[in-house]
């Protein structure tokens, strides 16, 4: 498996930041989304700000250790959206996906 460049994490850092707050939009709009699952999209959107800097900062361990961060409450968030079976399809779609987006570049890191 080939390790991604700082450069090449920065961008798939970007394109999660940009699904997990779709993922917020969309399970803040769910009218069916349960409370559980609107508290943990929110956690995650909050960790994924905070590691923000330190992902787009040039310190590898620093960027790494958010990154494990950040997973860690995705993982939270799949389970949940997974669990929850009134919310939207779609809803629980963009949680997958920012979950999937964040694994896959953990894993190449």
């Amino acid at each position: 498996m080939d390790q991604l460049t700082s450069t090449e994490i920065v961008e798939r850092f970007l394109e999660f930041e940009e699904q997990s707050d779709r993922a917020l939009e969309l399970v803040e709009a769910d009218p069916t989304a349960s409370p559980v699952l609107v508290a943990v999209v929110g956690e995650l959107s909050r960790k994924a700000k905070k590691a923000h800097v330190p992902v787009t900062g040039s310190d590898p361990t620093s960027m790494r250790e958010a990154i494990i961060e950040v997973e860690q409450a995705a993982d939270s968030a799949k389970v949940a959206a997974e669990a929850d079976a009134g919310a939207r399809q779609e809803t629980r779609q963009a949680v997958l996906d920012a979950h999937l987006t964040i694994c896959a570049l953990k894993a190449k890191m």
